[in-house]
């Protein structure tokens, strides 16, 4: 069988209530291509962080055995999403004198200045995860983007840390070593989502992205073109499944089902141009308001509920109440009026019904929710906020200039001597075995 090289890359989005591998080949120029996607319940993680190694092992190589069969690639390496409360960040600024005065500024000399921008003080559990820079000043000049080739004397950079908690990234490598691949680098969840939703005139002009998932919401804010701001806030789209599962004394399963065919229904109204909330107001005495949720054969025997009681009473206090404490956490950055372009909503979270109207309501800003974009390929069925991150890590391996040389899956039975040993190791050389001829 004939090998064919590519410049393959993965990722692995590992969320509160999924886990989902994306495998993508990255061309010389154009989009990324997607050629295998796979989802699985996430096991042993709770509000973005691990808290089982083994289940969450056993969920993470679900998702990367499908997605490797739907590309026919195996693959060794892959980016990692991190999320979680311990993600922090802070502005940090660098000031370093060109090597050689009055010539030209080189990449050795931003690097110099990057690397004294992450000369800051932290506590002995949290390491640096991303260093951005915001902005070059060469010679008391500022807003310059990339100062490489310009003459000067003294070069600074203000930059946006990202930091997060070291244990939970030797957990998060422990599992990738468990499944058998390497880790080729961790991405916040915020940023990978906010890479694959966000044009480049929103940045520019000033944006927040808010990437609701089921235990957490990250919160990103760009000014003029860079990421300025970014903190994670511990509510997240599950704290509606447990109000209704409450509110209406069902198992938290049932919950979720309500929840998934409301925002089916969300989706409809939208489409047709009619606002859902207001519609909900029209017929709140008509007995059609009861929706019909027989198709759900839920095990309470539940077949009819009132949207107003869903919806009024139940899903908008909580999205008035998770809003408002991203407001406060948006004034606290201290952007709040530099941010024209207003906000995009992605994640999981962003197609609860009533959502944009609660966000505009709260936030005074103009809303929209983010679909992930800039890929072709296999990408019928995660053109949808949900799948923003995950999108968002092969987008931002293309940035970086990532991506290894992988072979047809034929080809990678020598790969095997690298693999642990053990049941997981018996399950890829089936894998393996059922793509030879």
């Amino acid at each position: 069988m004939a090998s064919t090289n590519k410049r393959i890359v993965a990722g692995i989005d590992i969320g509160t209530s999924k886990i989902t591998t994306i495998i993508a080949s990255l061309p010389d120029e154009g989009p990324v291509r997607v050629s295998g996607v796979a989802t699985s319940t996430a096991r042993g993680v709770r509000k973005g962080q691990i808290v089982d190694i083994e289940e969450a092992t056993t969920s993470i190589t679900e998702s990367l055995e499908a997605a490797e069969r739907m590309a026919g690639y195996s693959i060794s390496s892959a980016y990692l999403s991190v999320g979680g409360a311990h993600v922090s960040s802070q502005n940090s600024h660098g000031v370093v004198a060109v090597a050689e005065p009055n010539k030209e500024i080189t990449p050795e000399d931003v690097r110099r200045a990057v690397e004294a921008a992450r000369a800051i003080s932290l506590p002995a559990t949290k390491e640096i995860l991303h260093v951005i820079p915001r902005e070059f000043i060469v010679d008391s000049q500022e807003g310059i983007k990339d100062p490489v080739g310009m003459t000067g004397v003294r070069l600074e950079v203000n930059t946006h840390l990202i930091t997060v908690n070291s244990t939970v990234l030797r957990n998060l490598e422990k599992c990738a070593s468990l499944v058998g691949i390497d880790v080729n680098g961790f991405v916040f969840g915020g940023l990978a989502a906010s890479t694959s939703v966000l044009t480049e005139t929103e940045k520019e002009l000033g944006v927040v992205v808010i990437d609701i998932g089921a235990g957490t919401v990250d919160l990103c804010i760009f000014v003029d073109g860079a990421l300025s701001y970014s903190s994670v806030l511990p509510f997240g789209a599950r704290n509606i499944t447990n109000d209704l599962a409450i509110g209406l004394k069902i198992s938290l399963e049932s919950a979720e089902k309500i929840k998934m065919l409301l925002n089916k229904k969300s989706g409809e109204l939208l489409s047709e141009e009619k606002p859902v909330l207001h519609v909900k107001k029209e017929k709140g005495k008509d007995p059609d308001d009861q929706i019909d949720i027989s198709s759900l054969t839920l095990p309470e025997g539940v077949n009819r509920i009132s949207k107003r009681t869903l919806i009024d009473g139940i899903i908008r206090p909580r999205l008035t109440e998770m809003f408002t404490m991203i407001g406060i956490e948006i004034k606290k950055s201290g952007l709040l009026g530099m941010t024209p372009s207003g906000i995009v909503v992605t994640g999981g979270g962003a197609e609860t019904i009533g959502l944009v109207d609660a966000a505009r309501r709260n936030l005074a800003m103009q809303v929209r929710i983010g679909n992930p974009g800039f890929i072709t390929g296999l990408i019928d069925e995660i053109t949808t906020p949900s799948y923003a991150s995950v999108v968002g890590l092969v987008l931002y391996a293309q940035r970086v200039g990532a991506g290894n040389k992988e072979k047809f899956a034929g080809g990678q039975l020598g790969k095997l001597a690298h693999l642990p040993v053990g049941g997981i190791a018996g399950k890829v050389v089936d894998l393996f075995k059922s793509f030879l001829p």
